[in-house]
């Protein structure tokens, strides 16, 4: 993997990604059948009884936060150390039996592999070994209207589903038997709005959540949608897989998460139509930090909540790493890392397209929030 394209994050390439045919043909199959699929995930469950009985779910570190706020930096700072475990881009498509599909994979001779610059186009170099959000994939097959921003999207202790509960748990005991780890690592932006779920389902879990500029972040945004709106107008396949995969901010299947105010959706739809981007991608940033904020600010999720500004990662990341360390108890943390340090900075290869208009729409909708997070118009 080429670290050094971590620094990266809003590259302007074009390069289009490539889904092969049997990734397509596997994921449609499990897509169709989910009922299937967990009934067979429950039974490679039951067969791996003696192996899964001493693995057990300890600490697990949950990285989320809005697209494009430094999520997929911490996940590869945090994947480097020996103690943790996280989904691959190559557990996709048949997630449902991780012990299983990398018990196979592990016997099939492997072709070597040349690093590929993802579909956003930000430099970053992946394999089929790099870690990546697939959890998704598992919500969507017990939680039906997840993506239906025409209801309330946000799960909390009274959305319980004890059948997603358990197979939840066994799925990750099956990753760490697998994978030989200890603590598993997850990177996935819609548990934002799952917080309060997943600490009652792991007690002793951690959370880190990524946040960034609202005027930077929103131009980020706003890029990544117009690249992946191209991508799916060329070629309608990317978008089916995005889909399948639970990956829809961007592109022609960009869905909005709703945290309980439908009103506030209908506006950021109509601003959209209105093509009046930047204001409706900030009313969408101001919902959900508005959220998060206060979320976190919760007395029973305070200390388990690490907010990590992707202004600070860059700046200073030898100190960042040293509080993600103590946060989610990965000693020598920095050290494991260290080969991507290095490479951190904030991006400075290209120059901002929002005009001044933009910035103070942006600032408008929110200031209020982005000051809980210091962050203030200059």
């Amino acid at each position: 993997m080429n670290t050094e394209s971590l620094e990266k994050n809003d590259s302007g390439s074009t390069q289009d990604p490539q889904v092969t045919w049997w990734t397509r043909f596997l994921s449609a199959w499990v897509a169709q059948n989910p009922n299937f699929w967990r009934r067979l995930g429950n039974l490679e469950t039951s067969l791996l009884s003696d192996i899964l009985e001493p693995v057990d779910v300890q600490e697990p570190i949950y990285v989320s936060g809005l697209a494009r706020s430094g999520s997929t930096l911490l996940l590869e700072l945090l994947n480097r150390h020996p103690e943790t475990t996280t989904h691959r881009y190559r557990d996709f498509p048949l997630l449902f039996t991780p012990y299983w599909w990398n018990r196979f994979l592990s016997l099939v001779p492997q072709e070597a592999e040349e690093a590929k610059e993802r579909a956003h186009g930000d430099r970053l170099l992946v394999t089929s070994e790099s870690p990546e959000a697939m959890e998704e994939v598992l919500w969507m097959a017990f939680f039906s209207e997840l993506h239906n921003s025409a209801y309330k999207n946000v799960l909390t202790n009274s959305e319980r589903n004890r059948s997603f509960d358990g197979f939840y748990v066994d799925h990750i005991r099956k990753l760490l038997a697998v994978r030989g780890g200890s603590r598993y690592l997850s990177k996935a932006n819609y548990n934002a709005t799952r917080i309060e779920y997943l600490a009652e389902l792991f007690p002793d879990s951690v959370f880190v959540i990524p946040v960034r500029n609202p005027v930077t972040h929103i131009e980020s945004l706003m890029r990544q949608h117009q690249k992946f709106q191209a991508l799916h107008k060329k070629d309608n396949r990317l978008a089916l897989h995005m889909q399948r995969v639970g990956h829809f901010e961007f592109g022609g299947i960009r869905r909005l998460v709703n945290t309980g105010d439908s009103e506030r959706v209908q506006e950021i739809e109509l601003l959209w139509k209105a093509g009046e981007d930047a204001r409706g991608w900030a009313k969408y940033w101001s919902s959900i930090h508005s959220y998060i904020a206060a979320s976190i600010q919760s007395e029973r999720l305070r200390d388990r909540c690490l907010v990590v500004r992707y202004e600070d990662l860059c700046s200073d990341p030898i100190e960042q790493l040293g509080i993600l360390s103590r946060h989610c108890d990965l000693e020598g943390l920095t050290q494991y890392s260290s080969d991507i340090v290095s490479t951190i900075s904030l991006p400075t290869y290209y120059e901002s397209s929002l005009n001044r208009q933009e910035i103070d729409s942006i600032w408008e909708e929110t200031a209020a929030v982005a000051e809980i997070f210091d962050y203030s118009q200059e």
